[in-house]
């Protein structure tokens, strides 16, 4: 699991603008006009054409994909009954995720309401404002009451994700699990440890997949659920068993499921053993399970399990179904999500998990060993085909259960929308991180007396994407460490003026590179204890895999003891600088933004080179425009021309990359003017997403415009063409934009015998 230090998640809901969600406008609002239209007077003629038709919200407002995520605070995760106040950051997040993974914007609503009724009556006047509602962390039973309620009286999708998303993920976990165990589901003895809402659901979707009632046995806190319980809910009294069995154990054994929904740790190794052949675990307490993986697996070679945590095989994770039902069920305008639609899920996850693996999952799990079978049973949350797989599995089923109001007649078209709703940009660094995470490899901070790079280095450490190395004085080091409580226990800090073999060494190895290149030996053991010399010589001998400076000096300062030591990587004539920028709907890739001053027509051809390479490394095929002031010969200059130039040679060098200029930038990103005036263009289907500059002023200036007024996230600056991972950060980074360089560094090195980057 990843460790979060408390300041640090406190500090991420705090700075800056409070929480984690805000309200966008989707018009323009720049002149009187606007205002005009989106208020008074022009507000009034939809308010006039829904007064006249209710559905014509869906036409004229955001209603249609609006979700309420509402919750009264009285089961939030595993902190119980804290109210709904404390239940709010809880609510944003689940907001957070509804956009990222499905394009559903969200108002999250903290009711002060613990009875029943009175929540009922509240959650359904509501109906006027949203597309569905998503009920959050209710207790149960009042929660089966409220959701049945609501069900029955509004006629928009109700879901109370804790109890249907668990289901519906596990189902199909499940299934999987007994395809591969050769066992019918309507044969297995079933042991529920959890009786609560999430237990219930589970169970309910289970019997209708097939399983029956009488294999089935259920505890709670208070043992099993039997008849001759007097503290039962109606709920619960379901699944009382009348066989002859009282205890844990009595149920374990011979049995062929085992679900745990309850607390940590409460599953002994012995009881495993006593299970039927090709058991099936699925222990989703979170977050300690029932039976700790590496204990349950090594107690049973023939077990199949899953976890709710992300590291371990199958994690039953939520995220794999409430964005993706939701976004079907908005998408058709259901009136309900019934068990037509659940199942469907079900179904299509299941399905989904023995399709070929795309290379974009294995690259972002950092495993290409990943295929269908007992470590794999469900889907992995980053599989960006989750959203066009599912959503219109659970639209079909709305359409053919008689609930959709609103039935899709394109399907081919509907996939374009979905896809173009979440955009790549969203799960970008994420695939990333966690290809850092599968190998971590260790990186050299040469500015490691900074509190922004320990700050960084602490987090990485903690988060398993990288091992540090600091260079610098050690009592200030350790100064600035206990000044603000940083943990980096056990990290290695070497000051190179201490280091007096080393250092001599280093020298060498410098003055054999440079001695025919002006520098004597007295000059490299003078260099050499510098920590950029020193740093880069720690790359160069293998002591590091990866370095990291630049924060406190000018960037040409800071590349030019690389260059000297690492130098640049076969075939590359020269490096180049290149940014991610993170728009909503996909991101775009600017070089060079950071090297060379005015490159020449030839040079652009290696800088287009690279900079295709590495848009590659990001899984995303490069679509280049070699930017101007001139659109196809408008306007003729030196730019222009050598632009157009550069296009001409890259294309016979790079005969399979999509490529045209030269052409101004908002040409290039605008699909439908380049298809009205310019339709010969080789961009005109799809645009732009990869934009070279004719000289570092102009890219330079577009990516800080962009940064900090166009509200995109820049991520770099990327070094492209060294021999090594060598990355050099803007002076003055954030920790965030340090974090997001050590990982591209990390993920690198790993791929350092292809030289990707």
């Amino acid at each position: 699991m990843i460790k979060v230090n408390k300041e640090d998640a406190l500090n991420y809901h705090r700075l800056g603008q409070p929480g984690k969600i805000e309200v966008v406008p989707t018009k323009m609002l720049s002149t009187q006009h606007d205002l005009a239209l989106a208020y008074s007077p022009g507000v009034a003629e939809p308010c006039k054409e829904i007064a006249a038709d209710k559905d014509n919200a869906y036409k004229y407002t955001a209603k249609g994909n609006l979700v309420g995520v509402i919750s009264n605070g009285t089961a939030v995760l595993g902190l119980g009954n804290i109210g709904p106040d404390a239940s709010k950051p809880v609510m944003e997040g689940k907001g957070v995720l509804f956009k990222k993974f499905a394009g559903i914007d969200v108002f999250d609503i903290e009711v002060d309401c613990t009875d029943p009724e009175e929540f009922i009556r509240i959650v359904k006047s509501l109906e006027p404002t949203f597309g569905g509602i998503n009920l959050e962390d209710i207790k149960a039973p009042e929660s089966f009451k409220i959701e049945n309620a609501l069900k029955q009286q509004m006629n928009i999708p109700v879901m109370h994700d804790d109890q249907h998303g668990t289901a519906i993920i596990s189902s199909a976990a499940l299934l999987n699990a007994l395809e591969i165990a050769g066992k019918k589901i309507e044969e297995i003895k079933i042991v529920m440890n959890g009786a609560g809402a999430a237990a219930i659901a589970c169970t309910k979707l289970y019997v209708a997949l097939g399983a029956r009632v009488d294999n089935i046995v259920m505890f709670d806190k208070n043992g099993i659920i039997r008849p001759e319980r007097d503290d039962l809910d109606v709920y619960q009294s379901q699944f009382v068993t009348t066989r002859n069995i009282h205890t844990l154990a009595e149920a374990m054994e011979g049995a062929d499921v085992f679900i745990g929904l309850s607390a940590g740790n409460v599953l002994a190794p012995e009881l495993v053993k006593t299970m039927a052949a090709d058991p099936i675990i699925f222990a989703l307490a979170n977050p300690d399970p029932e039976i700790a993986y590496d204990v349950a697996m090594a107690t049973r070679e023939d077990l199949i399990m899953a976890t709710g945590r992300s590291d371990h095989p199958n994690q039953v994770n939520n995220v794999l179904g409430f964005p993706y039902i939701f976004r079907g069920a908005l998408d058709v305008r259901a009136t309900e999500i019934n068990e037509e639609m659940k199942l469907a899920a079900v179904y299509a996850l299941a399905a989904l998990a023995k399709e070929t693996i795309p290379d974009i999952v294995h690259k972002a799990y950092g495993d290409n060993t990943i295929t269908f079978g007992r470590t794999y049973l469900i889907p992995k949350p980053l599989d960006p085909r989750l959203i066009t797989t599912i959503s219109p599995a659970v639209a079909r089923a709305a359409m053919e259960s008689g609930v959709a109001k609103q039935p899709i007649t394109n399907w081919e078209a509907y996939e374009s929308e979905l896809q173009e709703r979440i955009g790549i940009d969203q799960k970008l660094m994420t695939r990333i991180t966690n290809q850092a995470k599968k190998d971590p490899k260790t990186v050299v901070f040469t500015e490691a007396d900074n509190y922004k790079i320990l700050k960084a280095a602490q987090t990485v450490k903690d988060q398993r994407i990288a091992n540090p190395i600091l260079l610098g004085n050690r009592k200030r080091i350790q100064a600035i460490i206990e000044e603000n409580n940083l943990d980096l226990d056990g990290t290695l800090i070497i000051n190179p003026f201490e280091e007096d073999e080393k250092l001599e060494s280093f020298a060498q190895i410098l003055y054999k590179k440079r001695q025919r290149k002006g520098l004597t030996l007295a000059e490299c053991r003078r260099l050499v204890k510098d920590r950029n010399y020193f740093g880069s010589l720690m790359l160069e001998t293998g002591e590091a895999d990866a370095l990291i400076s630049g924060l406190t000096r000018e960037y040409a300062k800071t590349i030019s003891p690389a260059l000297q030591v690492i130098g640049v990587a076969e075939g590359i004539n020269k490096v180049a600088g290149m940014y991610i920028i993170l728009n909503k709907k996909e991101p775009y890739f600017f070089a060079d933004t950071t090297v060379n001053v005015n490159p020449t027509a030839d040079e652009l051809v290696d800088i287009i080179g690279l900079t295709a390479r590495t848009v590659r490394f990001f899984d995303t095929e490069p679509r280049v425009a070699v930017l101007s002031y001139s659109n196809f010969g408008t306007v003729r200059g030196e730019v222009p021309e050598k632009a157009a130039e550069a296009v001409r040679k890259a294309k016979e060098r790079y005969p399979n990359l999509l490529i045209d200029g030269e052409m101004q930038a908002n040409t290039a990103l605008n699909r439908d003017l380049l298809r009205e005036v310019y339709p010969f263009s080789e961009l005109a289907d799809k645009g732009a997403n990869t934009l070279i500059f004719p000289a570092l002023t102009s890219g330079n200036i577009a990516y800080k415009v962009l940064q900090e007024i166009g509200g995109a996230e820049a991520i770099g600056p990327i070094l492209m063409g060294m021999r090594k991972p060598v990355h050099i950060l803007q002076l003055g980074s954030s920790i965030r934009e340090i974090i997001n360089i050590i990982t591209i560094a990390v993920v690198d090195a790993q791929n350092h015998s292809n030289r990707i980057i």
